[in-house]
């Protein structure tokens, strides 16, 4: 899937992003403001997410930070965008975790080089994520099927509950081990 979330409040750049983007062959869902953005992250699970800074009601650093601290879509990439007369401040767009900066009018050849290396280190990501997340599902399983074997009288759900605060909390480790061995496979 090649899936982006694109959130303008603006109708010309919502159509001229749409027009650019569908005709490279990815699918676009497109939102005029910063709520509805978030509201729609689970449902669209985009590959990328291109947001307006100035979005109403929750700008584009808040839809940012969001996905970068959201598990289920550490695989997203976020590029952040402003008006080429707009003030915007890069740093605080790094700041908050985006992957790339795009200035308006969305020039074709821009964001067509921009968003398909975004889009491949996406698909990378999810499935590097989606094995993980498998493999722990499957060690949880299997974890609680032999604790409550062992001892019946213990509940399942208890059981399950407290192995999801331990690997909540072992998540930031298996992040940056993850991170590292990307790194040194690509060459880094």
């Amino acid at each position: 899937m090649n899936r982006v979330l694109l959130a303008d409040d603006s109708p010309h750049a919502q159509r001229m992003g749409e027009r650019i983007l569908r005709e490279e062959g990815f699918e676009v869902v497109s939102v005029t403001d910063g709520e509805t953005a978030f509201l729609r992250l689970a449902d669209v699970d985009p590959e990328v997410v291109i947001a307006d800074v100035y979005l109403p009601t929750r700008n584009g650093f808040d839809l940012c930070r969001h996905i970068k601290a959201d598990p289920a879509l550490r695989h997203a990439r976020v590029i952040l965008t402003a008006g080429i007369l707009e003030e915007f401040n890069e740093e605080d767009a790094r700041a908050a975790g985006c992957d790339a900066i795009l200035k308006k009018p969305f020039e074709a050849s821009v964001v067509v080089e921009t968003i398909k290396p975004l889009m491949d280190a996406a698909h990378f990501a999810k499935g590097l994520f989606g094995e993980q997340m498998d493999a722990q599902k499957a060690a949880v399983a299997q974890a609680v099927a032999e604790v409550v074997r062992q001892r019946p009288e213990l509940d399942p759900e208890r059981v399950r509950a407290a192995i999801t605060l331990a690997l909540d909390a072992a998540l930031p480790a298996m992040i940056e081990e993850i991170t590292e061995r990307v790194l040194v496979a690509l060459g880094h």
